[in-house]
């Protein structure tokens, strides 16, 4: 087979921008400890949800960023696809907003994100919240196509291993 599967690096990069998007936000907005009105607790978490929390949200988008790095070829990220990764982080967005409608008022957790919060932030901040939110998403999407395309050949310098399945004979 000559190159990738069709559709492999459109599902490629929407995995890698969608993780990388998960580190970022929780990293940037919702990091327990900060002091940011976003913040998901009210204090640090402990034990397993802080273990839990660490390869969420930083080991498996470094593991994923390695993977794109050392097992993936360059050159085969597309800018049309960027606009196709946003549909995801739109649907996502209009599910989350139309759950936090459908459960009653001042019922804890109706916005699975504080800063998905209509009822404490109001429509026009939400949504103003929300488009920058998808503008640095397009941006990111924009960068990960521009390094995909500036990044060495790391996948072709693999040796040989002498291991190889043969066809039976006979």
């Amino acid at each position: 087979m000559d190159g990738p599967p069709p559709g492999l690096p459109l599902v490629t990069g929407a995995a890698l921008l969608y993780i990388t998007i998960t580190s970022l936000v929780y990293h940037l907005i919702l990091v327990p400890h900060a002091s940011s009105p976003f913040a998901m607790t009210g204090g640090p978490v402990t034990g397993w949800q802080a273990v839990t929390n660490q390869v969420l949200h930083t080991v498996t988008p470094i593991a994923a960023v390695i993977d794109w790095l050392f097992l993936t070829a360059p050159g085969r990220l597309r800018l049309r696809m960027a606009a196709t990764w946003l549909l995801y982080p739109l649907t996502y967005l209009a599910v989350s907003l139309g759950r936090g409608e459908l459960i009653l008022p001042g019922t804890p957790g109706r916005y699975l994100y504080s800063f998905l919060d209509v009822e404490r932030h109001g429509y026009k901040s939400v949504l103003g919240n929300a488009l920058l939110l998808g503008l640095a998403f397009y941006a990111l999407s924009v960068l990960l196509v521009a390094l995909d395309h500036a990044r060495p050949n790391l996948t072709r310098h693999r040796g040989k291993t002498g291991f190889r399945l043969q066809p039976p004979v006979g």
